[in-house]
């Protein structure tokens, strides 16, 4: 299986951990840059499947979301003559912070980028980077859902999902951001047990 390669551009060091944290855990390359020259330098490198953008180290009437935003509504290609796989494409997913959303939001909805808001919904926010991930043909399925969860909770997700679907759009939810503390918990005592098992299955193989 090809390698997924996912490059975070911010400069919040907290934000920066917890998005590494989270996507290392999926098993994806996962790099950090800070400025967007050097955000331009990696794109141009082709290595990587997305990038996951604050929107606040753009300038949304500057040239790097200009090109960000080309980057992001580009199609992916269709497969290759002589029957080479399709060239993998690539995808754009902006980190949009609460505090500057009225001014962003929408500008991100009139153009059809997709976006999530901070604080996210951390399932929310793993089920937008896979979805982003096999539009780009990085991978061939969303990742599965973290279970464990409040069934209010996932009713209204599924609930969300059902209206987002007819209306074809990826945009986050504002009533269901962040996890509770149980949530969180739940969550992370199911990351460590994936990442036992993990450790178990290599120990087992070099074994063999």
């Amino acid at each position: 299986m090809a390698e997924v390669g996912i490059l975070i551009v911010d400069d919040d060091i907290a934000n920066q951990r917890a998005l590494k944290n989270i996507l290392d855990s999926e098993g994806w390359t996962v790099r950090i840059v800070h400025r967007d020259s050097h955000a331009l330098s990696e794109l141009a490198s082709g290595e990587w499947s997305l990038a996951i953008v604050n929107i606040t180290l753009t300038d949304v009437r500057g040239p790097f979301f200009a090109i960000l935003k080309d980057l992001s509504q580009a199609d992916v290609s269709e497969p290759q003559a002589d029957g080479e796989p399709p060239r993998r494409g690539f995808r754009v997913l902006f980190l949009v912070p609460v505090a500057v959303a009225r001014h962003v939001q929408p500008l991100l909805e009139r153009e059809g980028l997709p976006y999530s808001l901070k604080p996210y919904h951390l399932n929310d926010f793993l089920e937008k980077v896979s979805e982003l991930l096999v539009e780009a043909g990085a991978i061939a399925e969303p990742i599965r859902r973290i279970g464990g969860f409040s069934a209010a909770k996932r009713r209204r997700r599924e609930s969300r999902s059902s209206r987002e679907g007819r209306r074809g759009t990826m945009f986050a939810s504002r009533e269901d951001y962040q996890m509770t503390e149980e949530e969180m918990t739940e969550y992370e005592r199911q990351e460590e047990e994936e990442r036992k098992k993990r450790e178990k299955a290599m120990k087992d193989r070099e074994h063999l």
